[in-house]
């Protein structure tokens, strides 16, 4: 047995530890909330907390696209449920969940919930809303009705989507099953729907889209007033008078176009032109339609930049033969004017600007001429269209033709705001006239090269003027001076060279004492930290393995001796620990495991005996470390967990070791209690643990953090470069020498 080491005071200083340990205080219980109304009228802030929820009421829908999930409604409200994958349950299904709420994309929800079902039940009773009330997203989750007009109508699968207009708004109705309507009749009728309000989210921002509202049986789908008669049978609206007044006009019901295609994007829209007037069509149709095609189509009246527009619109090719179309000569003055807007047009201008986007698998791509004609600029864009490949190569400078679709914008006085001209192919792009090769833009260059020549070579001109001046008076004064200082010379190199040999003398002898009392003072703080890292845990894992065994001795004495042995164990390790720091052997973990099997075992040893659960992860391609490295980072997580078991109170602690090409990096977080770094006891009262590691993590290099709240729990944090032996020791030496 070491004779610097006595096995009856360890046991003694370890069973003082014991009884002097701090008691651990149960938090306060949290209350459970036992309706919807609590739920979702949560701040996001509270609702992400995870409160106890216990509730008892009716789905009102669960659409098979929301996988499980569904919504809920009692008494005082509705709410969603985040049951993905859970049990499957039908609208007027009597339920009781049990979960926690979550802050959600937009409003907040019940999620992990266990979900009972009761008995079947009515649903209940649609509250009807306002469409300005439905679209401020204040009805979410809960069960509404609410009338408007079905501009369009489609399958999904079975599933029946509807697309619906009230008040100058849209919001979109899914019914599960289309069984006893056709879509197409739907189209132009005004329906009460009912069903659960729910919205689309922009989720990062948790902001408000669109509203959506999910129908859960056929009979909450209502035909008030069907469209009275065919579209295709109304009389054809020339283009030129939509926007005109007419007795007959209204917003809700399809007016009946004629014309000629001049260019389409496919699913989008596609415009049409009768005589110089045009106009945008938009639809979801994808048949594909040639310029010149003359075809009839229905939709309904809006406007978009205080210009008419056809929407949700359906298309249908006539008997005629295609009638051949011809860009109409516009100028800019004709544009400025609020002429042919949607109408096919051709228009001159000067290239001044360029933009080229390749596109991707998922975006086309899209090439942007900015043209200047007299004092008007405006865009021609090209996107997804044949040959556009050729249009990069245009010169700045060129004066172009255009021919495409002029798209203006206007404000509330009909003055033009912008023009853009959508190129259908890159045909339509003629140069009229190349650049001159002087250009003013090459003449700024030419000038400025000219004027920075110039400046450079007076600059110079005077730089060596007054560096002549400067350099014969310095000569003169220099021959002057010389015979002087000759004779100082010789008298004053016999004086340093006697001086110079009792500095040597002197320096030499206070470095020697420099060297000694830093290696002193650094092997001093060494010491210290390996007393502390080591012994300082060695008795705190002894300290439990006891308090375990005692509770265990009159109920299970048997598990109680495992816990002695496991305590007894711990004691010869730190035996070993100890004689290890004396003689400043290298560590046993690390001979006997790499770095992370090292932290795992020291982890399940420290942590045998408590209700914390310690996971290790390692990321990144583990390599040998220097051994100063490994053993100061081993040293950090230990004493990190012994402080965690000492004074956190946690159960959960998560470690990651990183390994990346210039840094190795060691996290140590915990959901324990945490503490204020302002007011926190350190050396002054007995506590090291801290300035321990920040020293460790300083001696080899490295950057050490310690981020925690109260009640938020605690991590620790500490970043090792990685350097060559040679750096680390040099650093290392350095380092110890600012510590002493």
């Amino acid at each position: 047995m070491d004779a610097g080491f006595c096995p009856a005071l360890f046991r003694g200083f370890c069973f003082c530890l014991l009884f002097f340990a701090a008691p651990v205080f149960a938090q306060p219980a949290v209350p459970v909330l036992t309706n919807a109304a609590d739920v979702i009228s949560l701040p996001a802030e509270q609702a992400s907390r995870m409160l106890k929820v216990h509730v008892t009421g009716v789905v009102t829908a669960s659409d098979p696209v929301l996988k499980g999930r569904f919504f809920f409604q009692d008494s005082t409200g509705g709410v969603f449920v985040d049951n993905i994958n859970g049990l499957h349950v039908d609208p007027g299904d009597v339920v009781e969940i049990s979960g926690i709420t979550y802050a959600g994309a937009f409003a907040p929800t019940v999620t992990a919930p266990t979900v009972h079902i009761l008995k079947k039940g009515p649903l209940p009773l649609a509250k009807p809303v306002s469409i300005e009330q439905l679209m401020s997203g204040a009805e979410d989750s809960q069960r509404i009705e609410i009338s408007g007009i079905i501009r369009d109508a489609r399958l999904d699968g079975g599933r029946l989507t509807l697309d619906m207009a009230s008040g100058g708004y849209r919001f979109r109705a899914f019914l599960p099953s289309a069984s006893g309507f056709e879509p197409k009749a739907l189209i132009g009728a005004q329906a009460l729907v009912r069903g659960t309000a729910a919205e689309a989210h922009n989720r990062s921002l948790r902001q408000l889209i669109a509203v959506e509202i999910y129908i859960p049986n056929s009979s909450d789908l209502v035909i008030e007033k069907p469209e009275s008669i065919n579209p295709f049978d109304r009389p054809v609206v020339p283009l030129n008078k939509l926007a005109q007044f007419r007795p007959d006009n209204s917003l809700a019901q399809r007016v009946h176009v004629h014309g000629v295609v001049v260019f389409q994007q496919p699913g989008e829209r596609v415009f049409l032109q009768n005589g110089t007037f045009g106009l945008q069509v938009q639809t979801r149709q994808r048949t594909e339609l040639n310029p010149g095609d003359v075809v009839d189509a229905v939709g309904f009246l809006s406007f978009e930049n205080y210009l008419p527009v056809l929407q949700d619109a359906i298309i249908e090719r006539s008997q005629q033969e295609p009638v051949p179309m011809q860009p109409q000569p516009a100028t800019a003055q004709d544009v400025e004017n609020g002429l042919y807007h949607a109408t096919y047009v051709s228009i001159s201008g000067s290239l001044i600007d360029l933009t080229v986007n390749a596109g991707t698998a998922t975006t086309p791509g899209r090439t942007v001429l900015v043209l200047q004609s007299s004092n008007f600029t405006y865009t021609a864009v090209a996107e997804n269209a044949p040959g556009q490949a050729q249009l990069a190569s245009l010169a700045i400078g060129s004066t172009v033709k255009v021919n495409g679709i002029a798209l203006t914008q206007i404000d509330n006085a009909g003055k033009l705001q912008s023009l853009q001209i959508l190129i259908p192919d890159a045909d339509d792009v003629v140069v009229l006239k190349k650049p001159s090769w002087l250009t003013p833009h090459r003449l700024l260059i030419g000038f400025l090269i000219l004027s920075s020549a110039l400046f450079i070579i007076v600059s110079w001109t005077l730089i060596l003027s007054r560096k002549n001046a400067a350099l014969n008076f310095a000569i003169r004064d220099r021959e002057k001076a010389q015979t002087a200082l000759q004779q100082a010379h010789d008298d004053l190199e016999l004086r340093v060279k006697e001086r110079t040999e009792q500095l040597k003398f002197e320096i030499t002898a206070r470095k020697e004492s420099e060297v000694q009392f830093k290696a002193v003072l650094t092997e001093r703080t060494r010491l210290a930290q390996e007393l502390h890292d080591t012994v300082e845990q060695t008795l705190t894992g002894i300290a439990l393995q006891l308090d375990t065994a005692s509770k265990l001795h009159d109920r299970k004495p048997d598990n109680s001796l495992h816990h002695l042995e496991l305590a007894r164990s711990m004691m010869a390790r730190g035996q070993i620990e100890v004689r290890r720091s004396v003689w400043d052997l290298r560590s046993r973990a690390l001979e006997q495991f790499d770095l992370s099997s090292a932290l795992a075992e020291g982890s399940r040893q420290i942590t045998c005996g408590t209700d914390i659960k310690v996971r290790l992860e390692t990321r990144g391609e583990p390599q040998a470390l220097p051994e100063v490295v490994e053993e100061n980072l081993l040293r950090i997580g230990q004493e990190a967990l012994a402080n965690i078991i000492k004074h956190s109170r946690a159960t959960d602690v998560d470690m990651e070791l990183q390994f990346e090409r210039k840094q190795v990096s060691l996290q140590v977080k915990d959901n324990g209690v945490g503490f204020d770094r302002e007011t926190a006891v350190g050396p002054n009262e007995g506590h090291f643990g801290l300035l321990g590691m920040s020293e460790r993590a300083k001696r080899i290099g490295g950057q050490f953090t310690v981020s925690s709240q109260p009640g938020k729990g605690t991590l620790v944090r500490v970043n090792i470069p990685l350097h060559s032996d040679l750096e680390l020791q040099a650093a290392t030496s350095q380092d110890a020498s600012t510590i002493a």
